[in-house]
């Protein structure tokens, strides 16, 4: 299992109807998020930024994640999600979400 920590900006403007859709996310969103591997999924919101935690389980990031993305369910939500994000400047080339490094972890 690899632990994931994610961020982008939320527009001011969206972040009432951002988290209108999160309070009901829908059902087949959910079933491929499960598909591939994805488990103890959680975004926390703090002014305008998002953050993401999620675990891992599966052996192959980069097919899971192409999976998802060819999920037409998947990117009928993502076409109203993305509009009210954005991205912050420092991430890396082809990412959305910026990726961080986890610095410290206890259970």
């Amino acid at each position: 299992m690899k632990r994931y920590g994610q961020i982008i900006g939320v527009k001011p403007q969206d972040l009432v109807r951002y988290k209108k859709y999160h309070a009901a996310v829908w059902p087949e969103v959910l079933d491929m998020i499960k598909k591939c591997n994805i488990r103890n999924y959680s975004i926390f919101q703090k002014d305008n930024l998002l953050f993401a935690y999620f675990e891992y389980t599966g052996n192959d990031f980069t097919a899971d994640m192409a999976k998802m993305a060819a999920d037409p369910k998947t990117l009928e939500w993502w076409s109203i999600m993305d509009p009210m994000q954005e991205p912050v400047s420092t991430r890396a080339e082809g990412e959305w979400w910026a990726n961080m490094e986890e610095v410290f972890h206890t259970d």
